[in-house]
């Protein structure tokens, strides 16, 4: 366990799943994570959202909820990392237990509600990180019992944003009531503005995304999408986990209430990506994220229409290691197909559908 790669993550499954994440929390803070032997390779340096990135792989929103391993993630090979949900006060989350593995599907289920120890505790470690470091995103998210959903977002947007290189906001996890009904049309668009204010406000020009559910139907794709064009929003992150439960899932627990996230989420994902590439004629910075499992999932990604893609789940069950085979392996597709940077294959697949 002492690299968190492979073997290290077979030690982890065999404790419950929320256990395991914690004890891989701990392990990555107290330094048992190796740092890059090599730099990445050129074709691989991306541009997206007015940042500079290493690379294109970072690990998505969840596995650091509360900003407490990002540095020893960004040694480790990640292009970037994005902490949170952190929400404005602290909350437990949902009743346990709350996370379930589907090992057989390569998937997780987790209903755990945005359990963080809120924005103040985490602002306190983003304060101490050298920016040069690496990127850092904040994914931040509003309170349960909150009545006004803006006012949290903006809250939690004046006290990270200036700690942040982006913000994410999110608004499509299924675990909090009433969260998704902010991807109405109209509740989206007063969202944006509010967060576009906070913005300005604040003297900041750090870029604003949005992460969005993959069960959106047809109607509110092209909602979000206009919205993202009108507003000029930075970027969106496609998607979130999903409530939908496919035929092919095996395992007993595909019967729990939740999000499901993992290798069944890549192909209705992957699609949507596509989709709102489309929708939004390249013109705004997609994030791909949903059941990337090796670099074939993130070329994938990529020529679907992203030009940032994340993990999580997968690393549950094939530990950090993935990072660097993902990222070795997505300079060997580029090159065999004679592109010279990630830029050039971003969305090439989409605009064929």
């Amino acid at each position: 366990m002492s690299d968190l790669g492979g073997a290290g993550a077979a030690l982890l499954r065999l404790l419950p799943p929320e256990a395991a994440h914690r004890l891989a929390i701990r392990a990555l803070a107290a330094g048992l994570v190796p740092g890059r032997a090599a730099p990445d390779p050129p074709s691989l340096a991306s541009q997206a959202c007015g940042l500079a990135f290493p690379n294109p792989i970072g690990i998505a929103a969840g596995f650091d909820k509360d900003a407490e391993v990002f540095a020893p993630l960004l040694r480790g090979g990640a292009g970037f990392v994005e902490v949170g949900t952190l929400t404005p006060q602290p909350q437990g989350g949902n009743p346990k237990p709350r996370m379930y593995r589907l090992a057989a599907d390569g998937a997780v289920i987790n209903r755990l509600g945005f359990n963080n120890r809120g924005m103040a505790a985490a602002a306190g470690r983003l304060e101490r990180r050298d920016p040069a470091r690496g990127i850092v995103g904040v994914n931040i998210g509003r309170n349960k019992a909150t009545v006004d959903a803006t006012a949290d977002y903006v809250a939690a947007f004046e006290r990270l944003a200036p700690l942040a290189d982006y913000v994410t906001v999110n608004i499509s996890s299924p675990n909090t009531p009433g969260l998704r009904d902010l991807q109405a049309r109209d509740e989206l668009d007063r969202l944006i503005a509010g967060l576009h204010e906070a913005r300005e406000s604040c003297g900041l020009s750090l870029p604003i995304l949005v992460k969005i559910a993959p069960d959106l139907n047809a109607a509110a794709r092209q909602d979000t999408a206009d919205i993202a064009l009108a507003r000029r929003l930075d970027g969106l992150i496609i998607g979130n986990t999903t409530i939908a439960r496919p035929d092919t899932l095996t395992e007993a627990a595909r019967d729990q209430a939740g999000g499901l996230s993992g290798r069944p989420l890549f192909a209705p994902s992957t699609a949507l990506l596509a989709d709102m590439y489309r929708r939004t004629a390249g013109n705004v910075t997609l994030v791909g994220v949903g059941g990337v499992t090796n670099a074939a999932d993130a070329y994938a990604k990529i020529r679907a229409g992203a030009s940032l893609v994340q993990l999580y789940t997968a690393l549950a069950y094939h530990g950090l290691g993935l990072i660097d085979r993902i990222k070795s392996g997505l300079a060997e597709h580029l090159a065999a197909d004679g592109f010279a940077a990630v830029a050039d294959a971003v969305g090439i697949d989409a605009t064929k559908s």
